[in-house]
Parts: C-alpha cells; sequence; structure tokens
C-alpha cells in the first residue's frame, strides 16, 4: 500500500481536455495542447490544477529502432567513438543507428535474466551521498553500475582537473573545431576520472537576460545553440563517457523553477527550445535530464508529449531520460517516458524513492507493464554499451562527497594539456565591442594601471566559495551544480605583467572597487587605464549578494559603473574589460569620449588572465561574436525575469513572445540594441563578393517520395524519427562567397547566415541558419561555403505536426552580424 499512498499523495487533479494524436506506443489519454503532457479525462476533473497521470494499467509497445541503410559519404554508419571530422561547413549526417541497435541487442541479452528487482535497480540511484559520485546506479550481477557526474565544464568535485572556458565563451568563438576539441578533452578527463555519465551540456535557451544558468548553455538562439551543443556533444562522446542534454526543457529561469509552468506554443517549442535537443539526438547523444519545471501545466519528468512523443517518437532518441535531482514526480513518470530517476531518494536523504521498491510493485501490480520496465533497462545499459564502456572503463578513482578520503581518491591527474586550450577558448570567445584611434592591441605601453577587483586574484584563492557561489577577484566562471573547482586561476594582473616584463612597461593596480576617488587618481597620467569589471549568476540553491540564481538587474556588479566613469574623467585611454556571465547594460559609459575601448572578455575558465591578454596585446586576433543582444535597457528584451509569487500553488508563466526571442524581438519590433548578436570587431577587416547558390541533389533515394513531397508544400509525417530523417538535413543547397582580408595583420571572419522567410511563415525578419569561420592572412581572399538542408528552410507546421516548406520565396543575407549584412540572394526553388 505504500507505494500507492507515495503516488497519489503526489497527484493534483488533472485537466479534463480535449484529445490530440499521441505517441503510438503510449496508452496514457491524451491533453490538450501539442506541447503539454498526456493525463487522464475522466469525469469530474478539476479545470485547474498540475496534469498527472491517473493510477491506471498500462500497456507499452517498444519504439521500432531506425531502418534506414548507411550510405557514405552523406550518411556514414557512425561509432560514437570515432565521429566525423570537425568541419566549418557540416556535410555528413552521422548514422548511429547501427551502433545503437548493436548496443540494444547487447542490453538486451544482459538483462535476460534479471528480475524485477533488479531491473528496477538499473534505473533507480542509490539515492543522495550514498556513492562516490553526485548520482550512482549500483552494481548488478555482471554490470558495475554507472557513476554520473557534473558539470558542463569541469569534472565536479574532482582534483587534478582542467576548469574550462564555459558553455556560453565556446559559444562566442562560434568555432566548430574549438567546440568540438572542448568537448574531447571534457570526455577524455571525465573518462580519466572514471565517470560515466557526464552531466552535460546544458542547452537551455538564454530567453530571460537575467537567467541565472545562461552562461552555461550556448547563448539566445537555437541554431547557434544546437550547433554548438552537437559538437560538444560529439567531443565528449568520442572522448569515452556519455553526455547528457539538459535541461528538457523550458528552464528559463532559477525563481520558482520547481514550481512554474512554461506555458509554451508548439511551434515555438519545436523551432526554439526543442531545436538543440533534436540536434543533440542527431550527435547520438546518451543521455538527456528533464527538468524541474512544469510544461504546460505538467512536470517536465512526466510529460508524455515531450518524452515519448516529441523525443522518443519525433527525434527517434534511443538513449534514456534521466531525471534532474529529485525532479521525479511520480512512480508513473515511467509511464511517461523516465527512464532514471536520480539521485534516487524522493528528495535529498528521505530514504524513499519514486521508483525502487514503488516501481517493483507497480509492475507487480499490473499498472506499468514489464515490457516498460525492459525497456527502461535496456535504454541505460545499451548506452552504457553504445560508448564501450564495458571495454575496461577506468572505475572511479575520486570521492565527490569526501574529497580528502585518501582510501577513494586515487588523485589521477587528468589535465593533459588542455591548459593550451582553454586559454585558447578564452581568447577566441573575447569579443571586442569598441576600439577607437588604434587603442588596441597595446603596443609596448610606457605604463599602465589596473582597476577593478576583477583585474587581480580572490582574496582566499579561486575556490574561496563553495559551487563558485561568490566572487571578489576574477570572474571565470558562474556558481552552482555547473562549476568545478580551479586548479589555479590567472588573473589580469598576472598575465599583464607577464608580457609588461618583456615590453619593459610599468604596472600599476588597484583592486579597490570602491573607493572611486583613488581610483580615478592613479589613472591619471597613465598611458592606458584598464578598468575591470564582472557580473555573476548561478544556479539558485546560492544566493549571492541578494541574486537568488538569476540576476537581480543587468548592472555591472561591484560599483563597475561609477568605477569606470571614475577612471574615464581623469584617463583619456581608458579600456574597459568585461567578465561577465552575459548581458549588462552599459549606457552610462559606453560612449564616453575617453573610453577609447571596450573587451567582452566573457568568463573564460582557469587561463583568463592569459586569454585578456593575449587579446590586449595582439597575439590574438579577436574573432568572438555576441551570441545574445546587449541592450541600450532592460525593458528592450521581450520577456522579463518573473519574481512575484501570484499566490497560486503553480506560477505562469507564458511565453508570450513565441518566436521573437533576443534579436528576433528587436527584429521586429525595430528596436536599435548597443550591440546585436552576431556583433564583434577585429582588428582588421573584412569584404564579402561574389555569392553563388547551388542545389545539391540529394543522396537519399529510398526516401524521394518526401522530398518531393516537401517541395510541393507537404510536411514531413508524423512517424518515428521525422524530424530527424536523413533526407531532411542532408545538405540541399550550397551557398558559396569570397572573404578578403583588407587589412595588414592575419585575422578570423565568422560569416552568419540568415534566412529571410516569406511572410506567409510569420517567422521573425531573419533567422540565423548557418555560420562559418575563415582565418585569412593580409590582403588575402578565400572562397567560403555555407551548406544549407532543407530542415533549415522549414517551418513547423501546427496543424500537420510536421516540418514544410513555406509558401513563397526564401531568401537570405550573408553578413558579419545579425544587422550587418554584406550580400544578398534567394533560394532557388
Amino acid at each position: 500500500m505504500l507505494s500507492k499512498l507515495l503516488l497519489l499523495s503526489c497527484i493534483i487533479p488533472f485537466i479534463l481536455s480535449a484529445p490530440v494524436t499521441t505517441s503510438p506506443n503510449s496508452s496514457i489519454p491524451a491533453t490538450s495542447s501539442a506541447t503539454s503532457s498526456a493525463s487522464a479525462s475522466t469525469s469530474g476533473a478539476s479545470t485547474i490544477g498540475v496534469i498527472t497521470i491517473p493510477l491506471s494499467s498500462y500497456s507499452f509497445t517498444p519504439y521500432p529502432t531506425p531502418t534506414l541503410n548507411p550510405s557514405s559519404p552523406v550518411f556514414p554508419a557512425t561509432d560514437p567513438l570515432n565521429p566525423p571530422y570537425v568541419s566549418s561547413d557540416p556535410q555528413v549526417v552521422p548514422d548511429f543507428a547501427p551502433a545503437w541497435a548493436a548496443a540494444h541487442e547487447k542490453a538486451k541479452d544482459l538483462i535476460s535474466d534479471y528480475t524485477i528487482e533488479e531491473k528496477v535497480n538499473i534505473t533507480t540511484g542509490v539515492g543522495w551521498a550514498n556513492g562516490l559520485c553526485v548520482g550512482n546506479i549500483p552494481p548488478n550481477k555482471n554490470f558495475p553500475g554507472l557513476c554520473l557526474d557534473d558539470s558542463p565544464l569541469a569534472v565536479r568535485f574532482a582534483d587534478y582537473a582542467t576548469a574550462f572556458p564555459a558553455g556560453i565563451q565556446v559559444a562566442s568563438t562560434w568555432n566548430r573545431a574549438l567546440m568540438r576539441a572542448r568537448g574531447l578533452a571534457l570526455g577524455q578527463e571525465f573518462k580519466g576520472k572514471g565517470v560515466n555519465i557526464a552531466l552535460g551540456p546544458m542547452m537551455n535557451m538564454g530567453r530571460i537576460s537575467q537567467g541565472g544558468r545562461n552562461w552555461e548553455g550556448f547563448g539566445a538562439d537555437p541554431f547557434l545553440t544546437g550547433e554548438s551543443a552537437y559538437e560538444t556533444i560529439l567531443g565528449l562522446q568520442n572522448g569515452g563517457v556519455q553526455a547528457t542534454a539538459k535541461h528538457f526543457i523550458n528552464n528559463e529561469q532559477e525563481h520558482f523553477r520547481t514550481s512554474e509552468s512554461s506555458n509554451v506554443d508548439d511551434r515555438t517549442q519545436h523551432e526554439i527550445y526543442a531545436h538543440p535537443f533534436l540536434r543533440s539526438v542527431m550527435a547520438g547523444v546518451s543521455s538527456i535530464m528533464c527538468s524541474y519545471n512544469l510544461i504546460n501545466d505538467t512536470y517536465a519528468c512526466n510529460n508524455d508529449k515531450m518524452l515519448n512523443d516529441i523525443l522518443k517518437r519525433e527525434y527517434g532518441f534511443q538513449g534514456f531520460v534521466q531525471s534532474d535531482w529529485s525532479a521525479t514526480m511520480s512512480t508513473l513518470s515511467a509511464v511517461a517516458g523516465l527512464d532514471m530517476t536520480m539521485p534516487g531518494d524522493i528528495t535529498f536523504d528521505s530514504g524513499n524513492s519514486y521508483f525502487g521498491g514503488n516501481l517493483t510493485d507497480y509492475v507487480n501490480d499490473g499498472y506499468i507493464s514489464m515490457a516498460r520496465l525492459d525497456d527502461m533497462a535496456m535504454r541505460i545499459i545499451a548506452a552504457w554499451y553504445f560508448l564501450h564502456q564495458d571495454e575496461d572503463y577506468p572505475a572511479t578513482n575520486f570521492n565527490a562527497f569526501s574529497p580528502n578520503d585518501e582510501e577513494t581518491n586515487q588523485h589521477v591527474n587528468v589535465q593533459a594539456n588542455h591548459y593550451k586550450l582553454v586559454r585558447e577558448i578564452g581568447a577566441a570567445g573575447t569579443v571586442l565591442l569598441k576600439n577607437e584611434n588604434g587603442a588596441l592591441p597595446l603596443n609596448k605601453p610606457r605604463n599602465l594601471v589596473l582597476i577593478g577587483s576583477d583585474a587581480g586574484p580572490g582574496k582566499s584563492g579561486p575556490n574561496e566559495f563553495p559551487d563558485q557561489g561568490g566572487s571578489d577577484g576574477i570572474l571565470a566562471m558562474g556558481w552552482g551544480s555547473g562549476t568545478g573547482n580551479f586548479p589555479y586561476l590567472i588573473s589580469p594582473l598576472e598575465g599583464i605583467q607577464e608580457r609588461a616584463r618583456q615590453d619593459g612597461s610599468s604596472v600599476f593596480w588597484d583592486f579597490d572597487d570602491w573607493n572611486t576617488a583613488l581610483a580615478g587618481n592613479m589613472a591619471y597620467g597613465q598611458a592606458v587605464a584598464l578598468v575591470f569589471t564582472n557580473s555573476d549568476s548561478g544556479e539558485g540553491y546560492i544566493t549571492v549578494d541578494g541574486n537568488e540564481g538569476d540576476r537581480n538587474n543587468l548592472t555591472a556588479w561591484h560599483n563597475g559603473d561609477d568605477l569606470i566613469l571614475a577612471v574615464a574623467a581623469q584617463n583619456n585611454n581608458t579600456i574597459v574589460v568585461v567578465n561577465s556571465v552575459g548581458p549588462l547594460i552599459i549606457e552610462p559609459w559606453i560612449e564616453h569620449p575617453n573610453i577609447t575601448a571596450v573587451v567582452w572578455a566573457g568568463i573564460q575558465g582557469q587561463e583568463s588572465g592569459n586569454a585578456i591578454a593575449d587579446v590586449l596585446y595582439g597575439a590574438y586576433n579577436p574573432s568572438g561574436r555576441l551570441p545574445y543582444t546587449i541592450a541600450k535597457d532592460i525593458a528592450d528584451y521581450p520577456a522579463q525575469l518573473v519574481t512575484n509569487d501570484s499566490g497560486s500553488e503553480i506560477v505562469t508563466i507564458d511565453y508570450t513572445e513565441g518566436l521573437f526571442i533576443d534579436y528576433r524581438h528587436f527584429d521586429q519590433a525595430n528596436i536599435t540594441p548597443r550591440f546585436e548578436f552576431g556583433f564583434g570587431l577585429s582588428y582588421t577587416t573584412f569584404t564579402y563578393s561574389e555569392l553563388c547558390v547551388t542545389p545539391i541533389q540529394s543522396s537519399d533515394t529510398d526516401q524521394e517520395d518526401l522530398t518531393t513531397a516537401w517541395e510541393n508544400g507537404k510536411a514531413t509525417p508524423i512517424a518515428e524519427g521525422s524530424s530527424t530523417a536523413l533526407w531532411l538535413h542532408e545538405p540541399a543547397f550550397q551557398v558559396t562567397f569570397k572573404v578578403t582580408n583588407t587589412g595588414p595583420v592575419s585575422g578570423t571572419e565568422i560569416p552568419q547566415l540568415y534566412i529571410h522567410f516569406p511572410s506567409s511563415a510569420s517567422e521573425p525578419p531573419s533567422v540565423l541558419r548557418g555560420f562559418t569561420n575563415v582565418e585569412i592572412s593580409p590582403y588575402n581572399t578565400e572562397q567560403v561555403s555555407i551548406t544549407l538542408s532543407r530542415y533549415q528552410l522549414s517551418i513547423w507546421d501546427v496543424v500537420a505536426q510536421g516540418w514544410r516548406k513555406p509558401d513563397g520565396q526564401i531568401s537570405f543575407s550573408i553578413g558579419a552580424s545579425s544587422r550587418n549584412f554584406r550580400l544578398r540572394g534567394d533560394i532557388p526553388m
């Protein structure tokens, strides 16, 4: 009886609703929204409250594995340990289906003699702090168990591991090779520590400019985020660890994250928030983590529509769904598509679980079918086989909860030479926003002063605050579970002094953010005055200076605005360096005539000071581009942080802006930003010429009828894997053009392709659908290509429930940002 009581205690009256198409394998009654989960339709149901799954018996039929034959070179059979080579213009669609099929067969054989309890053990974590890792699946017969550990930028709680630049920093590079390399290095370090499942990357969309965890992700555009996630996952799994795409889905703010319903329409969900997860599935991701929040009144980990119909049916996901920590809401979440509950207990140290013995009882009592339990266990074990972790995989050699326990921490050093990559990404993701009168790069200044606490080391070392929940020196990562310990942290003072010694320059500094009179006096008479400021955020379980995860505002921290103005008042060559988790309102000082340059350094990891010095001195010509818009006023952003509780049990957050997030909104509303999405300067200049668009013959002869139907305006069919089908994602058009470096130094340009859909599509004016990077020596010209698929030219049809080509002419622009177009053309269809 206990199992029933645990479930029923969490059931709130479900909503009576009209039916829609449901997933083929699910027997759960449908609900009213194409993006909400399924629930029961029973008489007398309340019209308010959380939608839940009613206690009943549910049958289950597994989704079939994809059967399309691989075909080189476009669609090669691919093993996750040997992904396609990284390309600045990807034209290969890796086929992981054969590897998944083989892994599932092995998993089926492995569990063939397992009891119900043994299968349940595969799905249930051992409980908070009851193992070596943040999450643990226990050993089972000849299965060694699993270690799950954070974070998206480091092996959390481990020593002798690298603190990499955050996701937002690598997204700012707009460089697929660096995205892949970072993923690979992270994967190697996770494997070296004996972690089976890395809890990253994070790919929520940055809908809220103040969002606490935005820095863990890849910016405010679905295409850029999707490509960043895709390359990161290919790299991670190439390194041997299972990757986890998180948080699925609409976990866009920390306030009320466990009690808010993100109400999102079907088209917006598909085109904006789900797209990065689609690309993750195409990268062969092993695991997807469902989030804390509700989606259209249904908890994410209890959401049949999102987990079963979209993720497992429409995307053809072959791996397993795990809960965020304590995000499981019901034993019947298993029916809705949840495969693994983490950390296992209902709440930390509660001693009970929605899975475990309750799941066993529900299977024995017929509420959950044995076929579904088999599917859950097989998906988890198949992912283990998929990454070949049955072949001499290292045992866990650190203790996340007792790092000083010498019996369980072997102090394995996994850093290799990854510091070099950290430094390169730190510099490549730095965005030059302003550079007047040749202020940068620095050329052996006779003297310079560094002002602001962000220029120096923390007062008590780089790991002064637990989970990085605070900052009194250089800001190199945000706070929360998405962090790691720094093995060391290079501050700007150290990086700049190293170069100053070579140049014979004199260096002075003042780290007091509040003594503006002293700062101004120290800046007076210096050849260069460098002012450093920052802005921090993180996960909501830590509050820093009154910021409960999300930022309270977009103002520089540590008196930054006043500090900058005080220095600029006394020095006519003031250069501002900003380490920030996201956009700031910089209107108080950006147009000050004495501020000659602004360097948006982001959050760069352990080599921050060296990366900043590389850019300041021209050792690295800046090529970073903004992955979000910097507005003139916080009110200019289309969605605002919700901090007021309405008094109801569930806080409703309506995504009324729809498709118009970030730059899409600014374009649609004709709002001039301070710096637009995709913006960034260089120490050289570039011109574009000779645009050409060429259709590409389809290589998918098995699905010619679908290609023809798409060309005639028909939507993709409702079928398994329909949104990840080869014919939809194979190269369809190649756009080529030339880029010339018209300046005296080598540099990297980031050409960006924006689609302009016809008015019939009701899309934003410009939508990013391609980018590349090209390094060009002085006065030379390079030919560049960006390849488009049919998917990139499609919109989601909410009636047909598929992707289709809109009616009318599709045009595009090539340029250096979302508002700096250099070439224009039409797609020949």
